[in-house]
């Protein structure tokens, strides 16, 4: 090789070697359409249950280490008046707002922090194929509003893991923000619908507004 060939083969290395480093990371793919666009975009397949464990689904981590786990930073997040946060995550003097059943509360222990998406019905809809960490995001998704919502514990247990084909919260006007946000969760998650719950989505998607429902996937 001449001496000029060796000095471009440098040259041209030292250039493929700072563009690596200096690239810009992938961005995380976004989603945008309109509700019932995004309802009819979900894909169907069968909900297989076998192998469910709720323990499959670690819960609820301290991921950044502050002493508060999920369920407390959610409380944090959704209080309507911000709580006193005292030793070991103590939470006083806040006060919380249940949407499901309009009902406002100031005692945590009246509250129960709902997967949006519930697990067993996560792990029906494609989380069963996942690795536990991905599962443990899941169950503690901080990176979206939607996915984990504090509300009224008894309301928050007669959901239990049922889809809106089943359930849908007692107060009425609080309907269509739930699908918006249950559509938002499927979608962020890649998960599938049934029949049934694609039927329930796309009745519910036609009587609410069209809104457009933007979500970042979490993977």
């Amino acid at each position: 090789m001449t001496r000029t060939l060796r000095w471009a083969a440098t040259l041209l290395a030292a250039v493929t070697a700072t563009t690596a480093l200096t690239a810009a990371p992938a961005h995380a793919e976004t989603y945008s359409a309109a509700l019932r666009t995004a309802v009819a975009n979900l894909p169907v397949a069968t909900e297989v249950r076998t192998g469910y464990d709720r323990s499959l689904f670690p819960l609820w981590v301290d991921a950044d280490g502050d002493g508060c786990n999920t369920r407390y930073e959610v409380l944090i997040a959704e209080a309507t008046t911000k709580p006193t946060i005292g030793s070991g995550c103590s939470l006083s003097d806040g006060r919380w707002y249940s949407y499901y059943d309009n009902a406002y509360w100031t005692i945590t222990s009246d509250l129960d922090i709902d997967h949006m998406v519930p697990l067993a019905e996560a792990w029906d809809s494609g989380a069963r194929n996942w690795t536990t960490s991905r599962r443990q995001s899941y169950a503690n998704d901080l990176g979206d509003s939607r996915p984990l919502v504090a509300v009224t514990d008894n309301v928050n247990q007669a959901k239990g893991d049922q889809d809106p084909a089943t359930w849908m919260p007692p107060y009425s006007s609080a309907r269509c923000r739930y699908i918006n946000e249950w559509v938002a969760t499927k979608i962020r998650w890649r998960l599938t619908v049934d029949t049934a719950e694609k039927n329930a989505l796309t009745s519910w998607a036609n009587s609410c507004s069209n809104v457009t429902i933007t979500v970042v996937r979490a993977f």
